[in-house]
């Protein structure tokens, strides 16, 4: 069994080897190893070495994709193919339906779409139009990102694609520490269904939305396509890898970070802000509300 000195030895040399800011890497080595000589580790169950490790790690570099995660199935330590990890992913994507739980044409022709998970634009594509040609006759649309956990910037680029008129808008660009690039991301020039234009849109979020989630939120805010309503939301702008370090251990580091090419920065630590704060619960009801009134 590996103990608790080889996981954390292993996890701390992803983080410092990987970790999209290396100027932070030694604080936070630094910190873990105290916590470990003090004992606060000792007596813990993997699983609760993870909670453990996690809330430390976040208190020296509050980061919320920097976790120690446990795994309910134990996993192989080999690297795995990567034509194998596509597969399992495409799997689960297809399972979950591309992240779209719902899409319903509501009273007064407001479209409405509950979208949990963003999917890669290369598998969830087709997914994405059919929805999107399902909603091209509304006259106003809700988006659903109260649930919305995260996802791929390909399939943000893509769903933000379909709000703006061509492929002129730039959304977002993602910094790399490991090639020391940073990639740029536009709004897309063919789409396979109908673009949503002209057409008031709200944007729903709670404090469970991350990630993927918040950067979709994040890039229609900016760019004044939509109007958010609900919660400020968790706070994750950094694409992240996670490496098993142990059976049942995943190490999750942050190895880029996106910069908003109009704000400058990104919503990592603080949320998303909305437009209109309301409980996650009132959400849809102040949308269509907000809504009503701009289509009469």
């Amino acid at each position: 069994m590996t103990t608790q000195h080889e996981i954390l030895e292993a996890a701390l040399a992803q983080i410092t080897a990987g970790y999209v800011f290396p100027e932070k890497t030694a604080a936070i080595d630094a910190a873990i190893r105290r916590r470990l000589d003090e004992g606060a580790y000792r007596d813990l169950d993997v699983r609760e070495l993870c909670e453990r490790v996690t809330d430390d790690l976040q208190k020296v570099c509050p980061d919320r994709h920097l976790r120690l995660l446990w795994t309910e199935e134990p996993q192989s330590m080999n690297e795995e193919p990567e034509a194998v990890a596509h597969a399992r992913f495409a799997r689960y994507a297809r399972e979950s339906n591309y992240g779209i739980r719902r899409v319903e044409q509501l009273d007064d022709n407001i479209g409405y779409l509950d979208l949990r998970m963003v999917a890669p634009a290369d598998l969830g594509g087709p997914a994405i139009a059919a929805a999107m040609q399902l909603l091209a006759p509304t006259e106003a649309l809700v988006i659903d990102l109260r649930q919305c956990r995260g996802g791929s910037p390909e399939g943000v680029q893509l769903w933000c694609s379909y709000f703006f008129a061509d492929d002129g808008v730039h959304l977002n660009d993602i910094y790399q520490r490991a090639t020391d690039s940073t990639r740029q991301y536009w709004t897309l020039g063919h789409l396979a269904a109908p673009r949503y234009l002209d057409r008031p849109v709200t944007v729903l979020t709670s404090d469970l939305t991350f990630s993927g989630g918040e950067e979709l939120a994040y890039n229609l805010k900016v760019l004044g396509r939509a109007t958010l309503i609900g919660q400020t939301t968790r706070g994750g702008a950094h694409p992240t890898d996670r490496i098993p370090v142990a059976p049942h251990v995943t190490v999750a580091v942050p190895a880029a970070r996106s910069i908003n090419p109009v704000t400058g920065t990104n919503w990592e630590g603080v949320g998303v802000e909305p437009d209109l704060a309301v409980e996650a619960g009132d959400a849809l009801k102040a949308a269509l509300e907000h809504l009503r009134t701009l289509i009469g």
